[in-house]
């Protein structure tokens, strides 16, 4: 099996495609459920099957520390260790190292961190995180970047690209090819779009599969981040995936999707879920309100997912007040559902070349969305 991506529709600069690998092919622009750390958080992997994923994401960070790749690998590798035999994506981990600030040294060879959970050492470079993500048997690899923070200077975002560029290539060359699996490049540079046009022509000197756009989504702002890809998305090969890190909203996907954008990954909805918000057709609900206490309809009528066919917003607003664990459980999957419906909608959309009024018809429903009684 080849791992390829086929372009099979556009409307504008929107792309609708498929992308076949190694553990089946994902239909794009796809949306991939975040298991950081082997499980997508209060679902199991037949819930996930069931939203209609096709691909979901672990972390190299995460994994390496609990419970360790080489492990993984003794029981079968991640797929069979999740019970997820389709495609998997791995975050190299350079977003949650940047995250740790005090806990982590960078220099050229890679950086030293401390576990978040026992304050362990650790060191991390681009070779080690390719060799991290072969045992984990990853469909796709992702290479170690450093994720530049927001907000960096010209100066610091022109430094921290020159040595993720160098990271990528190290990357490149440790990374084991085989038949039906990919290794993605990172676009850096920050809010600077030379900096960006300088990154993407570095990777695509040095040759991957797919091209992530990253550090985005972390503060600058929704308008900043679109006008960013906008500048930077032409300038990646159209015959290979382009994947946005961490985001995000529905809004940010349409956004996203309309400038180019095939794949995304965000903990957004089921972190929204486990705190009792529902996206849904009409917006964004909170069922903690009291509103809900008496509301006998479905959550989302449109929607199939057990939440709304077979309880009232009534009872799931009863499982968060009371504390049920179901109530997490419930409206994760709803969520879920709700962004693959999304997704499948905006593939069609494309096909048919009716993206503009279709995006234009979902974000009135959302502001014009039902009203608090």
């Amino acid at each position: 099996m080849k791992f390829a991506f086929t372009l099979e529709s556009q409307d504008g600069a929107a792309r609708a495609g498929r992308l076949a690998t190694a553990h089946g092919a994902i239909e794009t622009p796809c949306f991939m459920p975040v298991g950081t750390a082997g499980t997508v958080k209060a679902m199991t992997a037949d819930a996930v099957r069931a939203t209609g994923a096709e691909i979901v994401l672990g972390n190299t960070y995460h994994l390496m520390l609990r419970p360790g790749a080489e492990r993984v690998a003794a029981l079968g590798g991640l797929h069979r260790f999740m019970d997820w035999p389709g495609p998997i994506l791995t975050d190299s981990g350079g977003f949650q190292i940047m995250s740790l600030a005090g806990l982590r040294k960078l220099d050229e060879a890679g950086v030293t961190f401390r576990s978040h959970i026992d304050g362990s050492a650790h060191r991390l470079t681009p070779e080690r995180a390719m060799m991290i993500q072969h045992q984990l048997d990853a469909t796709i690899t992702m290479v170690l970047d450093e994720c530049t923070q927001f907000p960096a200077s010209y100066g610091q975002a022109r430094t921290s690209l020159e040595r993720s560029m160098r990271w990528a290539a190290r990357s490149r060359g440790a990374f084991v090819a085989r038949p039906g699996y990919g290794l993605f490049g990172i676009v850096q540079g920050g809010v600077y779009p030379d900096l960006r046009a300088a990154a993407a022509a570095a990777l695509q000197e040095i040759g991957f599969d797919g091209y992530a756009i990253g550090g985005l989504a972390v503060g600058e702002g929704q308008e900043t981040m679109l006008a960013v890809l906008a500048a930077t998305l032409p300038l990646l090969p159209a015959e290979k995936p382009r994947y946005l890190m961490g985001v995000g909203t529905p809004d940010d996907i349409i956004g996203a999707v309309t400038r180019g954008v095939d794949m995304f990954d965000c903990v957004i909805p089921t972190r929204a879920g486990r705190t009792a918000r529902a996206y849904t057709a009409r917006g964004v609900f909170n069922l903690r309100n009291a509103r809900f206490a008496d509301d006998a309809a479905p959550l989302d009528p449109g929607c199939a997912c057990p939440a709304c066919t077979r309880h009232s917003r009534a009872y799931v607003h009863h499982l968060f007040r009371a504390g049920e664990m179901l109530g997490p459980m419930l409206l994760t999957w709803h969520n879920l559902c709700y962004y693959q419906n999304l997704m499948r909608c905006l593939r069609a959309a494309i096909g048919d070349r009716s993206l503009a009024t279709t995006s234009a018809a979902l974000r009135a429903a959302w502001r014009d969305g039902e009203k608090p009684r």
